[in-house]
């Protein structure tokens, strides 16, 4: 089972995996989401998305990590999300999420050990296998959990991404710098 660090300290060979990372690949539903699709009278689409993970990942991507959503479905919703929080590539619809991530490794000139992918359910497994880092957040399937370097101790969707882009901020050294900006250390 993956690790689940609270503290301020990780172990060092998972620090040394996490400060490789550049790139940031997200699952949506049951990530960025609790994984509830809700749906009104007339078929329209909404999600729940939690601020503070999108504070999370613009502070990521200021720290240069770029960040990729990557989901099995298609909603318009999630473009909308992305596009609010600068997230220039998004992919839905996919299939298989490994094939697909491939394609973005090599245009960046990048490998799986650059990469960082947050993942719920057995679809990802794939995927987390390949990751340099690989997370689940913490209400994922137990199948998933089995097969990952860290599961969060926030669910999707309530703050798991959040947790994800402060751990690799801090594992790279650059958490007090973060901080001195908000002034809150």
């Amino acid at each position: 089972m993956g690790a689940n660090v609270g503290s301020e300290f990780l172990e060092e060979r998972l620090a040394a995996k996490i400060r490789l990372i550049r790139l940031l690949v997200l699952d949506v539903d049951g990530v960025m989401t609790d994984g509830r699709i809700i749906m009104d009278y007339a078929g329209r689409e909404t999600k729940n998305f939690d601020v503070k993970d999108g504070h999370g990942i613009k502070v990521l991507m200021r720290y240069g990590i770029d960040v990729i959503l990557v989901t099995g479905r298609r909603s318009a919703v999630v473009e909308h999300r992305a596009r609010d929080l600068g997230i220039g590539e998004v992919h839905q619809g996919v299939t298989d999420k490994l094939e697909i991530s491939e394609a973005f490794l090599l245009n960046r000139a990048l490998n799986y050990e650059h990469m960082a992918f947050v993942g719920d359910d057995i679809v990802d497994i794939p995927l987390l296998r390949r990751a340099g880092f690989s997370v689940a957040v913490a209400d994922a399937v137990e199948d998933v959990k089995k097969c990952v370097d860290y599961v969060t101790i926030s669910k999707g969707g309530r703050g798991a991404v959040r947790e994800v882009c402060e751990l690799i901020l801090k594992a790279k050294g650059e958490w007090t710098d973060v901080a001195k900006r908000y002034e809150f250390l």
